[in-house]
């Protein structure tokens, strides 16, 4: 009698999508329908919250991808928001009950061009009470829905630019370009407070993050549509490496391959003079597969490994030459 043939373990799905959240669900509601239409269930992740009114770049991880993680949420992001001024609300958004309304009409847009600019820069930014922000153990958006208020530290954050894109009182629409951490809902508020009218954000979309662009996004529905197609919704998924394309790159010989992939450090023949001491490179083998993070110690003159990676099939993204 013939043995049954033994299933093996599924291939191991490694990159990043793209994906486009829609308005109306969180992030992990995203990540949730993600899993359920991919079948990956372990090492998948999101880079990022958004807000459920907030729709646009949701960069998704799978498989080694999750280990680069910080290196997309840390990047820079883009945001267009579409602020109602006059209106204050306990969210500042459009979900939140109304607290206060003032009267808007006498706010002029150099009154708003003028009150953006202490803005720009690292500044200092207070949390809103509704975040996912840990307070004691607690949820700040749980204690809100509570009714209980505490107070919250302000913290650095980094906003590179601040465009007005349309202004017609009431409606503020800004392009806001900043780094990690920045809560577009608290900078509305705050604006409105400047202009002495108040304000809550009404729409919001993430058009940029880690270098993943709402233009390119993908739908729930597209990978749904995907995911029973012959090509299979992996047609939609991105190379570990590239959201690591801003590094420089280096070959590995099949000998440097084999100590990296041991975690030792190496010597290689690269233009090492112009190299800064623990400037990281993307590594890649002479097949051009992605093979490790590697770090370059001046003092030694030795690449030392940070992060290695089960070589894939050849990345895009490998250089093209030696």
């Amino acid at each position: 009698m013939a043995k049954p043939r033994s299933i093996g373990k599924p291939p191991e799905i490694n990159g990043f999508v793209n994906l486009y959240k829609p308005p109306g669900i969180t992030s992990m509601d995203a990540l949730r329908q993600i899993k359920r239409i991919t079948g990956q269930r372990k090492k998948v992740g999101h880079c990022g919250t958004m807000d459920p009114l907030a729709r646009g770049v949701l960069p998704v991880c799978f498989g080694q991808a999750t280990r680069l993680m910080d290196y997309v949420v840390r990047g820079r992001k883009m945001y267009r928001v579409e602020i109602s001024l006059g209106i204050d609300t306990t969210t500042y958004d459009a979900e939140g009950e109304v607290v206060k309304t003032r009267n808007a009409t006498n706010v002029t847009r150099d009154m708003v061009e003028e009150s953006i600019q202490p803005w720009i820069g690292v500044v200092q930014q207070t949390p809103p009470m509704y975040s996912a922000i840990k307070v004691d153990g607690e949820r700040l958006y749980k204690l809100a829905r509570s009714g209980v208020e505490v107070k919250r530290e302000s913290r650095p954050i980094e906003i590179h630019s601040i465009a007005v894109i349309e202004f017609n009182t009431p409606t503020l629409i800004l392009d806001i370009e900043c780094g990690r951490g920045t809560y577009i809902r608290s900078l509305a508020h705050d604006l409105g407070e400047s202009l002495g009218c108040g304000g809550h954000v009404t729409d919001l979309v993430r058009l940029l993050c880690g270098g993943f662009t709402a233009e390119y996004g993908t739908t729930l529905g597209q990978l749904e549509e995907a995911a029973v197609s012959p090509e299979g919704w992996q047609k939609y998924l991105f190379p570990v490496d590239r959201v690591l394309r801003n590094l420089k790159s280096v070959f590995l010989s099949k000998n440097a391959e084999e100590n990296i992939m041991h975690g030792q450090a190496v010597k290689l023949d690269h233009h090492q003079a112009d190299v800064e001491f623990l400037e990281e490179h993307r590594a890649y083998n002479d097949e051009g597969a992605f093979v490790a993070l590697v770090r370059f110690d001046k003092p030694t003159n030795l690449w030392h490994p940070t992060k290695v990676f089960t070589p894939g099939p050849p990345s895009p993204y490998a250089p093209t030459s030696v």
